[in-house]
């Protein structure tokens, strides 16, 4: 890559000369290096201010990635108490990792089907409840609408990540949730809810929990859409004689999912990457299989995480990392070039 960049340095130090000497042979002014300098802040200010952008970019963004993609063709990896020394075995990774016959093929496919899961209803269970909380604020009949916002809107004040741990040790068998249901006579004295024991409990526990946390972003965004939609149309659809659901179906629902697919499709593409809701919730577990290295609601990201930080499987991380963008990266794409959003753009 060093090599590459010389290259074009090169070019453009000799496109430069020759544009100089041009210059130069029909009698034409040529700038001296100061007023090159000069130009950074005039003419050329776009470059100046593009440069700091792309070095980072290329830094952190672009050189980590053609780094991971070398490394899923390698067998890099702890072997022991040691990494070891790699070679290129191809694909090797890739065809270990789609062999649902060993360990780490039938993990991945399980993981991958329970990620899929998570990111319909993370996003959609968010939209919905979203959705109809903006309508009922957002009605005539409605009193203080601002204060209603703000209650929901609330929960945006405190980190993510305090909530989350805070409603982590509530939930646990002796916390307080169990504890206040023994106490009530709700559940028996010994008993305790498995909200994170058990793999379907803790599944339905972390999409609910990501709908308390995730619902006031929605809702700003939903206030917004309804806000926008010219009151002309409804007064139109009561002339005539259409009723409420009409009303929704013909008018609210397609406009707003006409100027909010963009933003669904990122929500989902979000939420295949939500590290920090399975994470500091539930931890991926539980962990029902214990030849595996995942437990039951670990996405693809966290079980990525556990493969490179406490496994060490530095090649395979790899090989999963670029499936999980290729998967994202080509249907984001294909959802929303055939969108309304895209095809129609500005026909709404």
């Amino acid at each position: 890559m060093l090599t590459l960049f010389m290259i074009y340095l090169w070019r453009e130090t000799v496109k430069s000369a020759y544009q100089a000497e041009c210059l130069d042979k029909a009698g034409k002014y040529v700038r001296t290096f100061r007023e090159d300098l000069k130009s950074l802040f005039h003419e050329n200010i776009h470059k100046l201010l593009m440069t700091p952008s792309l070095v980072f970019i290329f830094g952190l963004t672009v050189l980590p990635l053609v780094f991971m993609i070398c490394m899923a063709f390698t067998n890099y990896s702890k072997i022991g108490n040691h990494l070891v020394l790699f070679d290129w075995v191809g694909l090797e990774n890739f065809r270990t990792l789609f062999d649902s016959s060993s360990i780490l093929g039938s993990t991945f496919w399980s993981v991958l089907v329970w990620t899929l899961i998570w990111a319909f209803f993370a996003t959609f269970t968010n939209y919905i409840a979203g959705m109809i909380l903006a309508m009922m604020i957002n009605r005539k009949d409605t009193k203080a609408k601002g204060f209603w916002r703000f209650c929901f809107v609330l929960s945006c004040a405190v980190p993510s990540f305090v909530s989350l741990l805070i409603m982590r040790t509530m939930l646990q068998p002796n916390g307080a949730v169990n504890v206040l249901l023994r106490n009530l006579g709700w559940i028996a004295a010994d008993a305790s809810l498995p909200f994170f024991t058990d793999p379907l409990w803790a599944k339905v526990t972390v999409i609910v929990i990501n709908i308390w946390v995730g619902v006031p972003y929605t809702l700003l965004q939903l206030t917004g859409v309804l806000q926008n939609i010219p009151g002309e149309l409804y007064e139109a659809a009561r002339v005539d004689g259409a009723n409420v659901i009409q009303i929704f179906s013909k008018i609210t629902l397609p406009y707003m999912l006409y100027i909010t697919t963009p933003y669904l499709i990122a929500t989902f593409t979000g939420n295949v990457n939500n590290f920090n809701i399975i994470y500091l919730l539930s931890g991926g577990d539980p962990v029902t299989n214990l030849s595996s290295t995942a437990g039951s609601t670990d996405l693809l990201v966290t079980w990525l995480y556990k493969l490179t930080i406490d496994k060490q499987y530095y090649n395979v991380g790899a090989v999963i990392g670029i499936l999980t963008f290729v998967i994202l990266a080509v249907g984001a794409l294909l959802t929303y070039r055939n969108s309304k959003s895209y095809k129609e753009e500005g026909g709404f």
